[in-house]
């Protein structure tokens, strides 16, 4: 302890440190001075056998001062002429006597009381000593019996102890905790998570006895109408996948099916239902928070049940006490109501009544809400006050918001599924795992058919029709499409049904739509022929329904919302009677029903059939709908093309493709009797047809033309794609020399997109390697795993849409070649914005060749400090860096956060800010020592001419029969040259050749191009040719005016492209490209004919 003395002056006075003492001192603790100040002696000298100092305060054991007085000491006695005793004789006694002994008595009184203390200590400390003597025996036995207990819990399937066996449920509970403390310390949690859930309290079980009762069964149709089945016995697993929250994605539910369709044999990490909540194996963090998305009908309520279910029957997360399932739409009753999160929980689960509010902090619980999508009240995260008492009352939304911050029951786990449009309402840093459920992987659908159809013959014959058809069998990765595929293909292949087997939506739905109107007359009437105007009525009531909702973007209903469309509440039982797999009605929530369509699809499938129907309800909201300035069809399919175009994320356009299917005579075969004679009206589909490929021609949204090739697919016109899918069929090098349309470029994007072959790369060199063309390939360069983009004349504009599908959630790319680009810094700025993005996972970055300075490095640097976590290649050779670039790039692959492992900067300099291939230029020379005989060699050694003889000495490298020289130089790595040659009738062969090529005599072995050993181009006045090993391909026929050819060899890629050079602005026109493997060194080979000449050009 210190004491400070401050002096008036404001400085420190002197300090002085107590002594510690072992044992409380006999000083009050109270008093206003611990001691008095020492003994003033007026004269006589100090007595030797007293200490006045400080240790007098020390003692070993407490002293006789009492703890309680105002004053620890007395006074200090103060002696002068003035104080005259009280006693007459006291005068005469020597003043420094009498105060020593008034000292000696005191001290005296003091020995004598601390004697008395001590004894009195003594006696408490054996008094304590004996009770807790008693105490630890009385415990050891408590804990001894509680243990015993323990043990035979679980070392038999025996039922757990109920809780009126326990005199003294709290003291269980006390040492329950602390054994279950040891095991867990043990790393026994198994056996932990055992013996706390058989102690559990009875309710315990009877939520589990409920919830497996509840979950066990899935219904086919509706409850309490629709046939139901065994959960365990019709589940298939379903692909989940590890996620991010990330960016919405808004688009359809159809597209992000397509999406996931590409995305099957990814490297995400999958994900078990039952494992949602157990880390990786390297990650140490817990995981409290899951947040599943995925679209309609893709198997995440299943899934959910799926899990309750298994956790019910003991099979798995045993170490939960409790799960409470609470589905947002079933919360959505309750936005009226203000109540507490124990009575919230003891209103739905009455089994929980007995629960004790400290049982909610004691036992591990788990909250399952389902359907975030389907909430109606807002989750304020910043405005909602905190709450942390679960016995007090508020709004559902307050107890939802504060349940996810983790202010209720902060150790509760908690699993949230959602549509992916509304995952933006959790903020991302309350959720630990993001999950996605991607439905039926190929395995699995068939799996689904083999099981859902008992003859396996039939099965097969689905399965394959099913494959025929690229558009249902994307959609069959949705569990709820394949239930609907099943019905109505069993039928029809079964033999029991005639007519055309569906291939598209459209008639699919149509046909489902059918058979289940036959069902209902079969079912209530027992008669086969159908009541038209009550079918009518029936199919028009609830088409009105899903129009309405589907402009609301409602997807499940209230009683209030049919009323609204006209359905009589009375009668809601006969709609979801009849229609078992069209519409669903919940009986099963305790403040009122819910109502919905069994998925989207089926949704927007009757609002298109109530649209065409009804027309004229698209006409009475003109601002918000379709403007229709002309009542025939073709008008009002035009309108229906604009309206869903305008929407945003084309939530309208699955709407729109039933709309146009509808508008076919053929898909109205089986729906006669739905429609009167004025209703049905043939017209040609031509003008709308052709109304969408002008469409398709303006997009600028590389996405909208996908979307609108759907839509002819439903009108069954196949005519671009086919005259795409002829251009794919030509041979592979014409295609760089074809130009496409931008509507064909769009054609072949949805050609690649709905291929059945996985896209694994994608190399924009094989079609019209331009920049205007890549923009529409934008979809197919976002859904491969390698896009190879080099030497495609692509400039820095390209940088900024390539950098949005880097930072898209839903992109597969890992790897991007750009290389030979003249993209420069600013397109590398551009580039790394995307890079920079949590959500770009690419992996290797190739720019070589791309005019990249030392400020580009500066722009890569920033995106790898932004996201260090994907990127393990860097291929930045064939560029100007500097010193100062390469040392900033190189601190990366030094850094432990950052993943970069490889950077490549070789072949640097100045000369590879050159545009185009001219920054691989190289200056060649014609090598005199190979040159035939009939070859002139002038200016240098540049140029050759064909014709007269010349007097060359003898040499092992000349040619002695073929017309032909090589270059002096050998070539390596990137290198460009250009030449010029002329000559009327012969004119002249520009390529390569190994420098081992054979030299003497007429044959095949020393012949440019006649060999495996060179390569070139023949070049005429009529037409360009290429030629290696005796194959001669004609690659221009009608070739450029200008007669200037240049040559680029990359060694190490195996690549050999000849382009023709224009005179006047210097373009590059592609000619050709070799492909191979380069084993040995290579030099320049020219052939002259005769009257024929050729120039190796100067490079600047």
């Amino acid at each position: 302890m210190t004491m400070s003395h401050t002096n008036s002056s404001g400085g420190s006075g002197s300090q002085v440190k107590r002594a510690d003492s072992p044992e409380p001192s006999c000083v009050s603790m109270k008093s206003e001075q611990s001691m008095p100040e020492p003994l003033q002696f007026s004269r006589g000298e100090e007595n030797s056998g007293l200490r006045t100092d400080r240790h007098l305060a020390v003692s070993p054991e407490p002293s006789c001062v009492s703890m309680k007085s105002e004053q620890s000491m007395p006074e200090p006695l103060h002696f002068s002429s003035e104080n005259v005793p009280s006693d007459p004789e006291s005068h005469l006694v020597d003043p420094s006597f009498q105060t020593t002994s008034m000292i000696y008595k005191t001290l005296e009184r003091c020995q004598m009381s601390r004697s008395v203390v001590s004894k009195e200590n003594s006696v408490k400390k054996r008094n304590i000593d004996h009770i807790f003597k008693e105490l630890q025996q009385k415990f050891i036995s408590l804990v001894k019996n509680e243990l015993n207990t323990f043990k035979k819990l679980l070392s038999r399937d025996c039922p757990a102890c109920l809780e009126g066996e326990v005199e003294d449920e709290d003291r269980r509970e006390g040492v329950l905790e602390i054994t279950l403390h040891i095991l867990r310390s043990m790393r026994q949690t198994d056996l932990a998570n055992k013996l706390q859930s058989k102690l559990a309290p009875a309710c315990h079980h009877k939520l589990k006895s409920k919830l497996k009762e509840k979950c066990q069964r899935i219904n086919e149709g509706i409850s309490g109408h629709g046939n139901s089945s065994l959960l365990n016995e019709i589940y298939t697993e379903l692909n989940i996948t590890e996620g991010r929250v990330g960016e919405v994605n808004r688009g359809h539910e159809v597209r992000k099916i397509e999406d996931a369709s590409r995305k099957m044999a990814s490297q995400e990490r999958p994900v078990k239902c039952n494992d949602v909540f157990k880390p990786l194996p390297e990650e140490n963090q817990p995981i409290k928070t899951v947040l599943t998305k995925g679209v309609a009908g893709i198997g995440k309520t299943v899934s959910v049940q799926k899990f309750i279910l298994d956790w019910a029957e003991g099979k798995a997360n045993q170490d939960v006490h409790f799960i409470f399932p609470l589905p947002f739409r079933e919360l959505n009753l309750m936005k009226e109501k203000k109540l507490s999160l124990v009575s919230l929980l003891q209103f739905f689960f009455p089994e929980t009544t007995d629960l004790k509010p400290r049982h909610y902090k004691y036992h591990k619980i788990m909250f399952i809400f389902d359907g975030l999508d389907e909430y109606r009240m807002p989750l304020d995260f910043q405005n909602h006050e905190s709450l942390v008492d679960i016995e007090e009352q508020t709004s559902v939304d307050v107890l939802l918001t504060n349940l996810i911050r983790g202010n209720l029951l902060p150790s509760a786990l908690l699993w949230i599924t959602s549509l992916p449009a509304a995952v933006s309402q959790i903020p991302p840093k309350y959720v630990d795992l993001v999950t996605e459920v991607r439905g039926f992987n190929d395995p699995q659908k068939e799996e689904y058919f083999k099981k859902r159809i008992c003859d396996q013959n039939l099965a097969n014959k689905v399965i394959t029709h099913i494959k025929s058809s690229r558009s249902l069998h994307i959609m069959c990765h949705i569990p709820v499409f394949c239930r609907i595929a099943a019905t109505v293909l069993e039928i029809m292949l079964s033999e029991a049904e005639s007519g055309e087997i569906p291939k598209t939506l459209t008639k699919m739905f149509a046909r489902f739509l059918v058979f289940q109107i036959k069902c209902k007359s079969q079912k209530y009437s027992g008669k086969s022929d159908l009541d038209f105007d009550q079918t009518r009525k029936s199919i028009l009531a609830l088409g009105k329904l899903a129009f309405k909702q589907l402009e609301k973007g409602n997807l499940i209903f209230y009683e209030e919302d049919l009323k609204e469309s006209g359905i009589d509440i009375k009668e809601v039982s006969v709609y979801s009677g009849v229609f078992t797999q069209i519409f669903r009605e919940d009986n099963e929530l305790h403040l009122g029903k819910v109502f919905s369509f069994v998925h989207l699809s089926i949704q927007e499938f009757l609002a298109a059939l109530y649209a065409f129907i009804k027309r004229k309800v698209l006409n009475q909201q003109t601002n918000k709908h379709f403007r229709i300035s002309k009542p025939p069809m073709t008008n009002f399919l035009n309108s229906a093309v604009d309206r869903a175009l305008q929407t945003e994320g084309g939530q309208l356009d699955l709407f729109l493709r039933f709309l146009l299917g509808l508008s076919l005579e053929t898909n109205w075969t089986p729906l006669r009797g739905i429609l009167t004679p004025t209703e049905r009206s043939s017209h040609s589909n031509e003008e709308t047809v052709t109304y969408i490929k002008k469409k398709i021609k303006k997009s600028i949204c590389p996405e909208e033309p996908i979307r609108l090739f759907h839509c002819l697919n439903e009108l069954n016109d196949h005519s671009l794609v086919q005259e795409v899918q002829k251009y794919l069929c030509r041979d592979g090098d014409h295609h760089r020399r074809a130009s496409l349309s931008s509507v064909h470029c769009s054609a072949l994007a949805f050609v690649l997109m709905n291929s059945e072959e996985e896209l694994d790369e994608f190399n924009l060199s094989k079609y019209d390697s331009s920049e205007r063309c890549l923009p529409r390939l934008l979809p197919v360069v976002e859904a491969s795993k390698k896009a190879v983009l080099a030497s495609c004349n692509l400039g820095e504009n390209v940088c900024e849409i390539l950098g949005s599908v880097l930072n898209r959630e839903n992109s597969s790319l890992k790897e991007l070649d750009l290389s030979n680009n003249d993209l420069q810094d600013s397109g590398v700025k551009l580039l790394s914005a995307g890079l920079k993005s949590s959500h770009c996972k690419l992996q290797i970055l190739r720019l070589s060749g791309c005019m990249v300075t030392k400020k580009g490095c500066s722009f890569l640097a920033e995106a790898l400090t932004s996201n260090p976590s994907h990127l393990e290649e860097l291929d930045l050779t064939y560029n100007n860096p500097e010193i100062s670039g390469v040392k900033l790039l190189s601190a990366k692959l030094e850094d432990p956060h950052c993943k970069l492992k490889t950077l490549r900067a070789e072949h640097g300099g100045g000369i590879r800010i050159k545009p185009g291939l001219k920054k691989y230029g190289c200056d060649l020379t014609l090598d005199p020592n190979t040159a035939h005989t009939q070859l002139c060699l002038t200016e240098k050694n540049r140029k050759v001419v064909g014709g007269e003889e010349q007097s060359y000495p003898d040499h092992p490298d000349r040619f002695n029969a073929y017309h032909q020289v090589m270059s002096r130089e050998s070539l390596t790595g990137r290198c460009y040259w250009e030449t010029e040659w002329s000559g009327d009738v012969w004119g002249a062969d520009i390529g390569l050749t190994y420098k081992t090529i054979s030299r003497k005599g007429l044959n095949e072995d020393c012949g440019f191009g006649w060999n495996e050993n060179s390569w070139i181009l023949i070049c005429f006045k009529n037409r360009y040719s290429v030629q290696h090993n005796k194959d001669i391909t004609t690659v221009a026929s009608r070739p450029p005016s200008s007669r200037r050819v240049g040559v680029y060899v990359d060694c190490p890629a195996g690549t050999l492209s000849f382009y023709s050079v224009s005179s006047d602005t210097h373009t590059l026109t592609h000619l050709h490209t070799f492909n191979t493997t380069f084993t040995e060194p290579l030099h320049a080979a020219f052939r002259v004919g005769e009257g024929s000449s050729l120039c190796v050009c100067k490079m600047e």
